[in-house]
């Protein structure tokens, strides 16, 4: 006789299937965040179809998550009101639209973590990892012309961008899976092979050239040490925690010396690692257009509307506190200011917090304040990977609370989630 399968196991496996499939989504996101050279991207086709599968399948907005939601809604009512007096060029609308949708990704990677959360934070994170080394094991090879005259696709300037449009911009998206790697490292989690995969990501980062990205790197480096090092208790682990920071050190400096020792590097290198360039200094410079960028943005309380500010100043702000007054006015420049200071805030609250993502939480965040730094010398509106740190923090921060007040003692036992 033929017993038949109980109800719960028949259910079990649909819904297994479906959060396999989600997790094969989550894992294509991170990965295609790393391959953007126009707008839209095949980033946007896919965090689309991943939007739309969770949505269908089931997914929740915590309440946690209100004060993410209020303020990126009020920064894009604000672009949308500046836009409407110069809707009639045709890159406006299309600027406005990106903007809503990429705050919808950070809603979105903020929500999806309310569920399963060591898991999909997991497969996302090492998919945006993936497209890390793919993206940097290109930019070094176009960089050195390994591959011919398609070299010069991966460059811009003289300096490596690989599977982005910018130099910039790839500088600034390997840092928080360097910051990962980093972490591995502290944790004396497979050491060499991360070192490895760190000095590839490093190479890239050195050949972008990108000075905000150089300082970035640094400063989320530093952030992310510190904050290894003070919440680990053992006297044996915060003396590997030195020993692997002494070594980290070392490598990068012979890393660096390496490259150096390259004349087309050296060169470069020298003009790059000055203070101030051409473009920065003078009455229009990067740092003189701000004064007179401010006074315009506080006589136009509704702003002059998106990619105006180059009219008025020869060059794009270079600040994103500035474009956001310039861009949507006062409203979303209020709102963006109002976005940074309480996630910084809101997210040192969980840094000490016992969780099984703990360390990951470290990178996410020191990485999401480095990114903020920069933001102060280069315009991020539209960079995707810091729409996914944002949502990510979020959804992690909501993720921690929830863990905290379940656990008795008000913390859940630390285990590292690989990245």
């Amino acid at each position: 006789m033929t017993l038949a399968a109980p109800i719960g196991s028949a259910v079990a496996g649909p819904r297994l299937a479906v959060e396999s499939l989600r997790g094969l989504l989550l894992w294509f996101a991170g990965l295609a965040g790393g391959f953007v050279f126009i707008e839209p991207s095949r980033y946007e086709f896919l965090a689309i179809i991943t939007v739309l599968f969770f949505v269908l399948t089931g997914l929740s907005l915590p309440s946690a998550l209100a004060p993410l939601l209020l303020v990126l809604v009020t920064i894009n009512i604000g672009y949308a009101i500046a836009a409407v007096p110069v809707s009639d060029e045709p890159k406006i609308v299309n600027w406005v639209l990106i903007s809503i949708f990429l705050a919808l990704t950070a809603i979105f990677y903020a929500a999806m973590l309310g569920n399963s959360t060591g898991r999909r934070l997991d497969l996302l994170l090492r998919g945006y990892l993936a497209a890390a080394l793919i993206s940097s094991l290109i930019a070094v090879a176009g960089y050195f012309r390994l591959f011919g005259s398609v070299s010069d696709v991966f460059l811009l300037w003289g300096r490596a961008r690989g599977t982005f449009n910018d130099p910039n911009v790839l500088g600034a998206f390997v840092v928080l899976p360097a910051l990962l790697l980093l972490g591995r490292m502290l944790a004396g989690r497979l050491v060499m092979r991360s070192a490895l995969m760190l000095l590839i990501i490093l190479a890239a980062l050195l050949l972008t050239f990108s000075r905000g990205a150089w300082a970035q790197f640094a400063f989320s480096g530093t952030l992310l040490m510190f904050l290894t090092f003070v919440t680990t208790r053992s006297v044996k682990e915060r003396l590997r925690i030195l020993l692997v920071t002494i070594g980290a050190v070392l490598a990068g400096v012979v890393l660096l010396a390496a490259l150096l020792s390259i004349e087309q590097v050296a060169d470069l290198f020298q003009q790059r690692a000055a203070l101030e360039q051409s473009y920065d200094t003078g009455a229009y410079g990067r740092f003189g257009r701000y004064l007179p960028g401010l006074a315009v943005a506080l006589d136009h309380p509704l702003g002059i509307g998106p990619l105006q500010f180059a009219k008025f100043f020869t060059e794009d702000p270079h600040d994103s506190f500035l474009n956001a007054f310039m861009s949507g006015g006062w409203l979303a420049g209020f709102g963006y200011f109002a976005l940074v200071a309480v996630t910084l805030w809101m997210g040192a609250r969980f840094l000490f917090t016992h969780t099984p993502w703990r360390a990951q939480y470290q990178a996410i965040y020191a990485a999401y304040a480095g990114v903020i730094a920069e933001s102060l010398v280069i315009d991020i509106d539209h960079w995707r990977h810091y729409f996914l740190v944002l949502g990510v923090l979020w959804g992690l921060m909501a993720a921690s609370r929830r863990a905290a007040q379940a656990s008795p003692a008000g913390a859940v036992v630390v285990r590292g989630v690989s990245a």
